[in-house]
This record gives C-alpha cells, structure tokens and sequence, in this order.
C-alpha cells in the first residue's frame, strides 16, 4: 500500500464495509468506521489499536454524522478518503411499498451518504486533497423486476456522484462511484433486505425475481475481501475513474444495458428530433 491514509468508512460492522476496514487496518491505515451501534463494530473489530475508531452514527441525522466527521478529525487530524458504504436492499413494487418504507430506505441509502459528503467536504477542502467513494450498486445502472426503490437510491447516488465530481474538482478532490455485483455477504439476509409487509399476489414477476436472487445468497460469485482490495487499489490511484464496477456480473449487466439504451435511442432517433422549430 503508499503511504497510510486516513478512511472515514460507513456501514463498517459487516460485509464488505467490515472487509474493508479489516483489510485497511492491517495495512496500517487510520479508520473511523461508523454503524448503527457501537457495539456491533467492537465485536465486529475486537482488536485495540490506536489507529482504529469506532463510532455509532444515525446517518439520517446531520447532528450525528457532523459529530463522527469532528471526532474523526480530532483524532486523526485529517480524513483522507470518505467511503460512503451504508445502505440496506429493499423488495417490491412500488406499490407494494409504502411510503414509510420508500422515504426510510432514501433516508438511509441516499441523505445518510449526503450528510456525510456534506458534513465531510469543509475539511476536505481545507486540505486541498481526499477522495470520496460511494458504494452503490450494479442496480443503479441496470435495474432488475421487483427492486424499483432500492435500484432508485442507486440510481440518486450515481447521477449526486457524477455531478460532485465536476462541482468538486477545482478544489483537488476526487469523486467514484462504485457499482459492485453480488457479492457473498449478508446482503440477502433479513438483517439488510426489506421486503413488503403487505405483497400483492397480482405481482407475480416480482415475487419469481426475489426467489431468484434469495437463491444466491452464499453463492454470490463476488468475494468481498477482494472487492475491499479494488478499492484500497483504486484511493491509491493517481487518476481514479468516475465510475468503477465490480464483478463480472456488474460488467456484463452495465454492457447490456447501455446496448439496449442505445439501440431505443436509436430506433426512436426521428421522433426524438422532430419537435424542433422549423427554420
């Protein structure tokens, strides 16, 4: 690895979050590693060390996520990469989903990693120097039947990243979005899946795609540890991409998704460009 850096990792305690930052400390680099409870990261990263901090943050809360940035800052004196990874899948149709349950998973998946880009940009700045990853997903370019508001907060933290990039490159940061596959974690457990309390039988495509993808959990090809390795690889890159995926499933859905994009424009090219002024 260069020189250790400081990491300020969100949704640390488990899957790749907790991979990560397993891997960043063994290496030597400083973590701030925050999650819903404190006591979730101590079991999960039980051994002392200086260079780790564990913190319980309410990511929807501006108080909280502005409170872990200062500690973190306190302690370290500088965040040098921001890993935007908490966020939990959600099932359904739109209609199957309340709003309760659609503004809750934006809440967490979308406005807890913009609090934190928000909370963590001044010092960045000051420093003229950090690296901000977002952790979304393959389903925000290639969306799949049955999954319409997790594929959306991907979708929202794609187009906020692409965006933050340009807004933020004047001041010598540097913006990636990560779009991962499946990988062989707990994602598709009930502890970070939400389905619909009250489906609707008419949905029956939707309810084919959940079995179809409950079926792979600990069978996902994507192995999490070397997922944390693309991504220590990729902070320590002097010209990192806008847009990484990971997984072979990622590359081949992201490929036949913008085949398919294109081939709609183009099919629709003459109606597109006919609402002109005449000249």
């Amino acid at each position: 690895m260069d020189t250790p850096k400081t990491w300020f990792i969100t949704g640390a305690s488990q899957g790749l979050g907790l991979a990560l930052a397993t891997r960043l400390l063994a290496g030597g680099h400083r973590v701030a590693a925050t999650s819903r409870q404190l006591s979730g990261l101590t079991k999960a990263i039980s051994e002392p060390t200086d260079f780790f901090l564990p913190l319980a943050v309410d990511l929807p809360s501006e108080a909280s996520v502005a409170q872990a940035i200062e500690t973190t800052i306190a302690r370290f004196g500088r965040i040098d990469v921001v890993v935007n990874n908490a966020g939990y899948g959600m099932g359904g149709s739109i209609e199957e989903m309340t709003d309760a349950e659609t503004r809750h998973s934006f809440e967490t998946n979308v406005f807890g990693a913009l609090n934190v880009i928000r909370k963590a940009l001044p010092q960045l700045r000051a420093q003229g120097h950090g690296h901000v990853i977002n952790i979304s997903s393959i389903a925000g370019i290639a969306e799949a039947t049955g999954w319409a508001i997790y594929a959306a907060t991907k979708a929202a933290m794609n187009a906020f990243s692409e965006v933050l990039a340009q807004d933020v490159a004047d001041f010598g940061l540097k913006v990636t979005v990560v779009e991962p596959g499946a990988l062989r974690t707990n994602f598709l457990t009930p502890e970070s899946l939400v389905m619909p309390r009250q489906p609707i039988a008419a949905y029956e495509a939707v309810r084919a795609s959940h079995a179809r993808y409950l079926t792979m959990n600990g069978a996902q090809a994507g192995d999490p540890a070397k997922a944390a390795a693309a991504i220590i690889r990729l902070a320590e890159a002097e010209n990192p991409p806008l847009h990484l995926l990971l997984g072979s499933d990622a590359y081949t859905r992201a490929h036949a998704k913008l085949s398919a994009i294109n081939q709609e424009f183009e099919a629709w090219k003459a109606l597109s460009t006919s609402i002109g002024f005449a000249e």
